[in-house]
């Protein structure tokens, strides 16, 4: 569970390790046959906690090219080749690397007052957690290309109209929806599922790890760009910004 309610579940770098603490556990726990990921209180995850302040590098630029190789990246990545059924049960908001998790996972099912959005655009950075590959994968490139570069909330409701999500449930269901549905795959193979996850990603993700490690040098580009500094100025200011492509 995505643990730091009271930050939306904004993620920082012990947010990502316990995750991936976590996953690592289930991974290696023969009487785990399905992995669910929620978040705790109201949002699946509000994405990078800016407010937090980020890593810092030489000259003391940020440095997000650090933190997704140690942390983000391993952890998309183990969601992608645990070879057990991973669900994202999205309980609200899932935002930048959030939305990026749940749609690296191999279901997803969203509350009805979910919605899903790829703000990176709005800070003037590019995409990271494997969504260059994961969003065209489930929804083609014209909506992918869409979704990222407008930076619109994309509701529940429309998100399982483009195939984003598996399913839509009662935001008082979410719970008891995915229980069952976790509760189904463990009565079912793991051997099966393990050589299905292992197909799907030969077809689908082989180049997921290749692709992680471009996004996360891009995204130290964009990091130490002046549209970033004035994307996250901006944001904590609460006001459109004001890009000049520096």
């Amino acid at each position: 569970m995505l643990n730091r309610p009271a930050a939306l579940n904004a993620w920082d770098r012990r947010l990502g390790e316990e995750m991936l603490t976590a996953l690592d556990r289930a991974a290696g726990d023969p009487e785990v046959r399905a992995i669910v990921m929620t978040g705790a209180g109201r949002a699946f995850s509000a994405g990078a906690d800016l407010r937090a302040g980020g890593e810092l590098g030489a000259g003391g630029r940020p440095d997000l090219l650090t933190s997704l190789r140690s942390v983000g990246n391993p952890l998309i990545l183990r969601v992608r080749t645990v070879p057990k059924p991973v669900i994202a049960a999205v309980n609200g908001p899932a935002v930048g690397i959030g939305c990026s998790l749940a749609l690296a996972c191999d279901l997803v099912v969203a509350a009805e007052s979910a919605y899903f959005l790829l703000g990176f655009v709005g800070l003037g950075l590019g995409l990271d957690g494997g969504a260059s590959m994961t969003l065209p994968t489930r929804i083609g490139h014209a909506r992918a290309f869409e979704m990222a570069c407008l930076g619109e909330r994309v509701s529940a409701a429309q998100a399982l109209a483009w195939g984003l999500v598996n399913r839509v449930v009662a935001d008082a269901e979410l719970r008891s929806a995915v229980d069952a549905l976790a509760v189904r795959i463990a009565a079912g193979p793991p051997g099966s599922y393990a050589s299905i996850k292992r197909t799907l990603n030969e077809h689908m993700y082989a180049r997921l790890e290749q692709l992680l490690e471009l996004e996360a040098v891009l995204q130290q580009e964009r990091a130490e760009s002046a549209d970033f500094a004035e994307g996250v100025l901006a944001f904590m200011q609460k006001r459109e910004p004001r890009f000049k492509g520096e």
